[in-house]
């Protein structure tokens, strides 16, 4: 199995370009079920969750054509509406084809999704949404089985105990498109990849407004068209290695750098004593280039997880790997996935001092980190654990790292192109 063993201690420094966002391509992708004609979403790392959706919609009567990092889809068999519990139970965001499918073809079979495991993420939300536009719900072997021979548009609320939902959101969105009349959603997420499925929907012909917003208002079209578009940068993988140049003290210029969408992060970091600045101000701040620097001594701060435009979930655990050399005790808050913390114990292998009650981690800082073996749990701890090896002093051996490569395109090739000395091994069994 592999894993990534890295000698710590190395500045990072030079250029790199942020990929296409897995987030965003994800729920694009499994919308290309609604369309009538060819859909071609351009600039898409190849990554694993990306294989299994490209395979996922193979299975559901679509041919694929990947081309590099273009994926065109066509629709050849409208009969399929299956996504079974071998594909769907490699990633959660299978559950995306719900809404295209219901609308698309009146009907809709997933089993139950997987993905990493950071705690409870329900589907109520999402069935609880498609329901209110006309669908029956059951279980059945199971799949949840959605059937609707027309879905009617209505106001949908979907917040739920911890925020809005995003895959919820998109679900939704996907199947009020299509929907007879006109639906408003409530409580919708404002993250932007919503914000980037309405605006590809909208594309296509659908009638959206209100996307970026807590309000989503949608006028049901007959049909939808052929589409070409690029794929949104990645704002987690750029928060991540904005991380991995602080972390070292380094000097990085981070090329389609989605600074608008992180201005929370931004907003943390800089009282942390991380400078990430925008390069060539007539750059759109959603797609710039910007160059991260560092204060010699970190300050410790407090963040507390949110919906967006809040701090996003996704970046906690990069950034608690940061706060571990803070000068004094930081706070950290989960109140999206309240369990998100497998890469708590694993820090502390590292010589973190960190101390977890509930929901809360607080981080006092260290001197250094010492290298030693640790194990990823789940995406982004995994992607928290390299960027702690980087600044450790001595080797960090990081295992289970197909976790970190279901969201980061050989990770270990951009931070090696920073001058990080890091490289691929075979970790042994696990």
């Amino acid at each position: 199995m592999d894993a990534l063993r890295i000698q710590g201690g190395s500045r990072l420094s030079g250029t790199l370009t942020v990929d296409g966002s897995k987030n965003a391509a994800l729920p694009a992708l499994a919308a290309a079920l609604l369309c009538d004609g060819t859909f071609t979403l351009r600039g898409v790392p190849p990554l694993q969750d990306i294989q299994n959706m490209t395979h996922l919609l193979s299975e559901l009567g679509c041919d694929v054509h990947v081309n590099g990092r273009d994926i065109t889809v066509e629709t050849n068999d409208m009969s399929k509406v299956h996504a079974p519990y071998d594909i769907v139970r490699t990633m959660r965001a299978s559950i995306c084809v719900l809404g295209p499918l219901l609308a698309a073809r009146g009907e809709a079979r997933v089993a139950m999704p997987g993905g990493c495991a950071i705690g409870d993420r329900p589907v109520d939300l999402h069935l609880r949404g498609l329901k209110a536009l006309g669908a029956t719900v059951s279980l059945e072997g199971g799949d949840m089985v959605l059937r609707a021979p027309e879905l009617r548009g209505t106001t949908v609320f979907m917040g739920g105990p911890f925020g809005s939902t995003v895959l919820g959101t998109a679900n939704v969105l996907c199947a009020a498109v299509l929907a007879r009349g006109e639906t408003v959603i409530e409580s919708a997420a404002c993250e932007p990849e919503v914000a980037f499925l309405a605006t590809m929907l909208r594309a296509m012909g659908a009638d959206i407004e209100g996307e970026g917003t807590p309000r989503i208002r949608v006028r049901g079209v007959s049909k939808l068209n052929s589409v070409d578009i690029d794929l949104m940068p990645d704002r987690i993988v750029a928060g991540t290695l904005a991380v991995a140049s602080a972390i070292t003290n380094g000097d990085v210029q981070l090329d389609r750098f989605p600074l608008d969408h992180l201005l929370a992060v931004n907003d943390r970091l800089a009282e942390a004593g991380v400078h990430i600045e925008q390069i060539d101000a007539s750059q759109p701040p959603d797609c710039c280039s910007v160059k991260i620097t560092t204060d010699r001594r970190l300050r410790p701060i407090l963040f507390t997880t949110q919906p967006h435009p809040g701090f996003p979930t996704d970046l906690q655990a990069q950034v608690m790997s940061l706060l571990c050399l803070a000068d004094g005790n930081s706070i950290v808050t989960e109140k999206i996935y309240p369990d998100r913390f497998l890469h708590v114990p694993e820090l502390a292998r590292i010589g973190a001092t960190v101390i977890r009650q509930g929901a809360t981690v607080v981080v006092q800082g260290v001197d250094e980190l010492v290298g030693a073996p640790v194990m990823a749990s789940d995406l982004r701890g995994g992607a928290a654990l390299v960027l702690a090896g980087l600044a450790a002093q001595g080797e960090t051996l990081v295992r289970r790292i197909y976790h970190v490569d279901r969201g980061y395109l050989g990770l270990e090739d951009q931070l090696t192109a920073l001058g990080a000395s890091i490289e691929r091994v075979d970790g042994g069994p696990m």
